[in-house]
């Protein structure tokens, strides 16, 4: 199946999913049983794909935490390119795309770990509950994270659209919502969460300076200075609250973790591959034809 079909309609039915419904909404539709098949098959292919590397993980809960902090370094497309090109040189429209990718592509982090934390074990419950209530600007709608993005794109007179999204972005929100809805990957999805935090504060001050670069302003850009910052302390705390913690009662999930960590960070660096693909041979005209202009 074409990535790009395969994405976009796993992205529709993970939407379908999540939506608030009624009682006489249909509870299955005809394609599901295909659907479900086709997210699975994902799911094990990308696994597959990082299994050996995750193998190394060890079961003690120390020596999996150090492991797991050097992912900031060497793992799947750490140190990337694209983000001190995105600092430096990427002009108004090349900025734009990248962000309308990541926004097509956001899977929703507060919702991600609202799902994960469901029936876990109490210490670590209530980190993810702490992180939860952070992403919800701690009880106040101004400060709520995922709006912050969703109003940086609104600066840059620009809406999301997962037509125009590349199916790199598409498939990365999709692991996501996959292992956070299956409970059978509820470990998986620590891990992809996890390593958001312990890898993003790097990539998003870039964005930031770039940003900054191009003139928005400050209240506008928002969203990538506080995860600058605030991420470094999540990081941190989910190691020791929730990795450790985790490992040292089932030595399985050590594993899991690492898998689901992997996962993410291969997915995140096939985006930043196909980002430079695209925004490094696109001339103005052809960013136009993409939407990414006015």
């Amino acid at each position: 199946m074409d990535p790009t079909e395969l994405h976009l309609s796993l992205a529709q039915f993970a939407q379908r999913r999540l939506r608030p419904a009624f009682p006489d909404t249909p509870v299955h539709q005809p394609d599901d049983p295909r659907l479900r098949a086709l997210e699975a098959a994902f799911l094990e292919d990308e696994r597959e794909a990082v299994a050996d590397l995750a193998a190394a993980a060890p079961e003690e809960p120390e020596a999996f935490v150090q492991w797991f902090e050097s992912l900031r370094e060497i793992g799947p497309g750490q140190g990337d390119p694209l983000f001190p090109w995105l600092m430096t040189r990427a002009s108004f429209a090349q900025m734009r795309w990248f962000l309308q990718q990541e926004v097509a592509g956001e899977a929703g982090f507060d919702d991600l770990v609202a799902l994960t934390q469901v029936r876990m074990p109490v210490r670590a419950k209530l980190e993810l509950a702490r992180n939860y209530w952070d992403e919800m600007g701690r009880g106040r709608e101004p400060a709520m994270h995922g709006p912050l993005l969703t109003q940086l794109a609104a600066a840059l007179d620009d809406q999301a659209d997962p037509a125009r999204t590349v199916w790199e972005a598409l498939a990365l929100g999709n692991l996501l919502v996959a292992l956070a809805l299956d409970r059978r990957y509820a470990y998986h999805s620590v891990g992809a969460l996890g390593v958001v935090e312990l890898t993003a504060p790097g990539r998003v001050t870039q964005v930031d300076k770039g940003l900054a670069r191009l003139g928005l302003p400050k209240a506008a850009r928002r969203y990538f200075t506080l995860h600058a910052t605030l991420d470094i302390q999540h990081s941190a705390a989910w190691n020791r609250e929730v990795l450790a913690p985790l490992v040292d009662e089932e030595p399985r999930a050590a594993r899991a973790i690492a898998e689901g960590a992997l996962m993410r960070l291969r997915a995140g660096a096939r985006c930043f591959e196909r980002y430079r693909r695209e925004l490094w041979q696109s001339k103005p005209a052809e960013l136009l034809e993409q939407g990414a202009l006015v």
